[in-house]
């Protein structure tokens, strides 16, 4: 009968701490003078005469208004601000959907084998790339400033400012979601002499969809909260009630549009994961 074998005792430590030592050190020294450089002291909010007036401002928000006039309106605008939500959203699709298929390799029949295409493509692939990164490098507060001295006050500005800046996310992002995931079946309906589209509906989209799904429920979710900057300079919604409710000093309204805010933000969590449940 064989003697049963040794085992081995567990090292003694980490063989990879010294490597993740250095790398956290290295890290430290390259981000302090970032820090110094954006004038980062958080200990300054701990001082008594801060902490006053934080305690002041925070108590200018309680309690929430809710009286009936006020309720009224803010219900219009958060209809208002759903509708430039989903809106931009929408015609954010438009233009990300379209670019993403062009931008990505994946999808490129030219890039299957040596051709007089595979140039031709290429640039398309680059010229796409370069207009998405176009569209995503202007903030939506730009375009919104733009739009308003164009179209006037109202929810037509934010929609646009929103189409054009979160078209250039969508599509970065999702060109970025299909080339990450397995693209062999895509290849393979390519290289069968499938079309492009096919490839994206059956190569792609079963392995990406959640991802992709949740990605978009997400950017709706920033656009809710970006209608709060555009609402400043006049594009409608939540925004435009809160800037009229700070300029006011009404903490109280302010409280309640930021409650607001909280639930349409749940909203978008338990959306993205009813639509994950049923791609799944």
């Amino acid at each position: 009968m064989s003697a049963p074998a040794k085992t081995l005792p567990p090292p003694d430590r980490d063989p990879a701490a010294r490597a993740r030592l250095g790398w956290t050190l290295v890290a430290l020294v390259l981000l302090w003078p970032l820090l110094v450089l954006a004038e980062f002291r958080p200990w300054v909010l701990f001082e008594p005469g801060n902490l006053h007036v934080m305690g002041r401002f925070v108590g200018g928000f309680l309690p929430p208004a809710s009286s009936a006039e006020f309720l009224g309106y803010l219900l219009e605008a958060t209809l208002e601000t759903m509708a430039i939500a989903t809106a931009g959203i929408a015609l954010a699709l438009l233009l990300a959907v379209p670019l993403s298929i062009l931008s990505t390799r994946a999808l490129a029949v030219a890039a299957i084998g040596p051709g007089p295409g595979r140039l031709g493509g290429s640039m398309l692939r680059a010229t796409g790339r370069a207009v998405l990164t176009f569209l995503r490098a202007v903030p939506e507060i730009v375009w919104a400033l733009m739009f308003v001295r164009v179209l006037g006050l109202g929810p037509a500005a934010g929609v646009l400012a929103l189409a054009i800046t979160y078209g250039g996310m969508l599509g970065k992002v999702y060109t970025e979601i299909l080339e990450s995931t397995d693209t062999r079946p895509a290849r393979a309906i390519l290289e069968a002499g499938g079309g492009r589209f096919a490839a994206l509906a059956y190569g792609l989209l079963p392995n990406a969809a959640q991802e992709l799904t949740s990605y978009t429920v997400y950017r709706w979710e920033c656009a809710v909260r970006a209608s709060v900057i555009m609402g400043f300079v006049g594009a409608g919604g939540l925004g435009q009630l809160m800037d009229q409710s700070m300029k006011m000093l009404n903490g109280g309204e302010a409280a309640t549009i930021l409650l607001v805010f909280l639930v349409l933000v749940l909203f978008a969590d338990a959306l993205s994961a009813a639509l994950r449940r049923a791609l799944a």
